[in-house]
């Protein structure tokens, strides 16, 4: 499971003012669909999806107003920052308009990096906050033997590959350092200051201390229109679960307590509606069932509140670099009746789940007074989880 990093706040500087030559296509890349969805908006999304993340800003091309409106639709997000002629000057915007309330650490994103893991931004929080770090960076050592050639392509030398590494981003470090050695790099030559590729080059020019971090082959970037046709997957599964009622003054169902003349009987809290979404989710990466994950025989989750077994279903989703789609929940009793709790239970669920409420859907129905939650002796629960996740 993800841990947390004792940092007070962190904003993700999503970069989307680059046009994309390479790409080609009417539209930037970052608009680009993928899965249905622009690109930029699975990028966000993941970002959405990282607890560790305290703030999002977006810096985005003059002009590309409609499609960024189009892409971020439903999401509630800052004004878009106004990005500049360089990849630098457009994060250097992005940074001075964070000045106001300045976090603690930024993280800079590509936006045409849409599968990013929370895994991988946690590591690089965690890098990022040690003492006596400015900085770290995700990246993949290199594997394949690196050659030097000379103008006429005749080989020069072989390299040794044992400290080189590919970077990807985020690049993450502590806000005011890394806003003074942007602004320091604005003051040079506009030849010598395009010569630094990313923030990471920056902040050495800067003599910050940054640190490099193992990522994974999955943070892709979208630099083609083909890279596109190597994405995500759909997946679906099913979760089933059943408890009895017992004494009691309420029940748990979608982490809210509902008042009624009986509680549910368990080891844990009895969550019906949250133990079937997570045997959903479990299903969706063919990682068995809630019983697997959290063994009845264990007497630590005796009386346990079942949102840690969602939280920590989800979080396994995303350490694949997945993301959930939609969550489809129904309830089956006589009672307690669910309408008027219908709402709470989807926001807790939003919550619980790190999705936004209409990515869940809560339901109820009878049985007409058949079988034993037609006689009232406990409650049952379906659900459905659709996902993305990486297709391998």
């Amino acid at each position: 499971m993800l841990s947390r990093v004792p940092m007070t706040t962190c904003t993700a500087l999503i970069v989307a003012a680059g046009r994309g030559s390479r790409f080609g296509g009417p539209l930037p890349k970052q608009y680009a669909l993928l899965a249905g969805r622009a690109v930029l908006r699975h990028t966000l999304e993941a970002y959405r999806s990282a607890p560790q993340i305290t703030g999002l800003s977006v810096v985005i091309a003059e002009g590309d107003e409609p499609h960024y409106l189009a892409a971020v639709a439903g999401l509630d997000l800052p004004r878009p920052v106004m990005g500049g002629a360089s990849r630098q000057q457009s994060v250097l915007n992005g940074l001075e308009a964070l000045a106001d309330r300045p976090p603690d650490l930024v993280a800079i994103h590509d936006a045409a990096r849409p599968f990013i893991r929370p895994v991988d931004i946690n590591a690089c929080l965690e890098a990022a906050s040690a003492g006596g770090i400015d900085g770290a960076v995700p990246g993949v050592r290199l594997s394949d033997t690196i050659k030097r050639t000379g103008g006429d392509g005749a080989i020069v030398d072989t390299i040794p590959r044992s400290n080189l590494w590919r970077a990807q981003t985020p690049q993450i470090f502590r806000y005011t350092s890394l806003l003074e050695a942007h602004r320091a790099a604005a003051a040079l030559g506009q030849s010598e200051a395009t010569a630094l590729t990313d923030d990471a080059a920056v902040a050495e020019r800067a003599g910050l201390k940054v640190v490099m971090v193992e990522g994974s082959e999955d943070n892709r970037k979208i630099t083609t229109a083909e890279d596109l046709r190597i994405t995500m997957e759909t997946r679906t599964a099913f979760g089933f679960d059943v408890h009895g009622f017992g004494a009691g003054n309420a029940v748990m169902l979608g982490g809210i307590a509902i008042p009624h003349t009986q509680t549910l009987a368990g080891h844990s809290d009895a969550d019906v509606a949250l133990h079937a979404l997570t045997d959903a989710v479990l299903g969706t990466i063919g990682a068995g069932d809630i019983g697997k994950h959290f063994p009845p025989s264990d007497p630590q989750w005796r009386g346990a509140s079942s949102d840690r077994f969602l939280r920590h279903a989800v979080e396994l989703l995303m350490e694949r670099g997945g993301r959930i789609v939609h969550l489809d929940l129904t309830l089956v009793c006589e009672a307690p009746k669910i309408g008027p709790h219908r709402d709470a239970m989807v926001a807790s669920i939003a919550h619980i789940a790190g999705i936004d409420p209409d990515r869940v859907s809560v339901k109820a129905t009878t049985t007409e007074k058949l079988g034993f939650t037609g006689r009232r002796e406990g409650i049952a629960a379906q659900a459905v989880a659709t996902v993305e996740i990486p297709r391998r």
